[in-house]
């Protein structure tokens, strides 16, 4: 039996020093290990623990780990998980399929030709994004991957009004909004992670498929995989989604992400003994 797990990665797997939320007292917290380092500067970070048991998870041979990401190419490719190397990884929110690092041309044919057919080009909502914008609460806007399109905001000044009346003018062109820290995403309803997991599921022959996330556009994903978990943060966390066979856990922060991979394990060793 091969066991396909795909697993979000920030604010999931990986957390930032903003996203830690070592609520507990010092001389409690979690040792940490840096996982990506961005321009000389510790960026992302997982627990010891949690390390120690992605190392030991993708060594079985009958788990097929894959990382799976909104992130660009680039920006995933900063990451130095602990264990063996993933085969695949989604990225792009599932608009790349990395097959051994090396873009699958193919898989972005196939997604070139349904964003083309089903919502609206990407340079409209761009530039509804840029003209809609205040100076007051916008620092960055960019396009990832010739795919979708993201402003970084600061949040605390970010009207509710106005994320509210994107998503509604989005949502009739085809496309879905997601805040997710200091990040607007805007991103093409038919480009979904869930279809690059059933793609790499296909692929690999797995008979099993186990996934995490914590925002909106992680949904699709723990719908379509066997049995998902959510931290007890994140776009998901604050709205109260659940779905059958998708876990809610309490815990939040870089904790929470240690237990999604033990959650990981044990489900997925259960599996191989049946």
């Amino acid at each position: 039996m091969t066991v396909l797990v795909a697993s979000d990665l920030d604010r999931t797997l990986i957390y930032s020093s903003a996203a830690l939320g070592l609520t507990m007292p010092d001389v409690l917290a979690p040792r940490l290990l840096c996982v990506e380092v961005h321009e000389s500067r510790p960026l992302s970070f997982m627990t010891e623990t949690a390390a120690a048991l992605l190392a030991e998870l993708t060594a079985d041979p009958s788990v097929v780990f894959v990382p799976t990401t909104t992130r660009t190419r680039k920006q995933y490719q900063r990451i130095r998980f602990p264990g063996r190397p993933a085969p695949y990884a989604i990225c792009a929110n599932g608009g790349q399929l990395l097959v051994d690092g090396v873009p699958d041309r193919d898989w972005r044919r196939q997604v070139a030709r349904r964003l083309a057919e089903e919502c609206a080009p990407l340079e409209e909502v761009r530039n509804h994004l840029i003209a809609t914008s205040d100076p007051s609460w916008l620092r960055k806007e960019r396009v990832a991957e010739d795919l979708f399109a993201y402003l970084v905001v600061e949040r605390q000044l970010l009207p509710e009004e106005w994320l509210k009346a994107l998503t509604e003018w989005a949502g009739a062109r085809g496309w879905t909004v997601s805040l997710q820290g200091r990040k607007v995403y805007a991103v093409p309803r038919p480009l979904t992670k869930s279809a690059a997991m059933r793609e790499v599921a296909r692929r690999t022959g797995a008979t099993r498929t186990l996934a995490a996330g914590d925002s909106l556009l992680d949904a699709d994903l723990l719908l379509a995989a066997d049995a998902g978990w959510r931290p007890g943060h994140g776009e998901l966390a604050d709205a109260g989604w659940t779905a059958p066979g998708v876990t809610a856990l309490d815990l939040a922060g870089v904790v929470a992400g240690e237990e999604i991979v033990r959650r990981f394990s044990r489900n997925a060793r259960v599996r191989r003994e049946d």
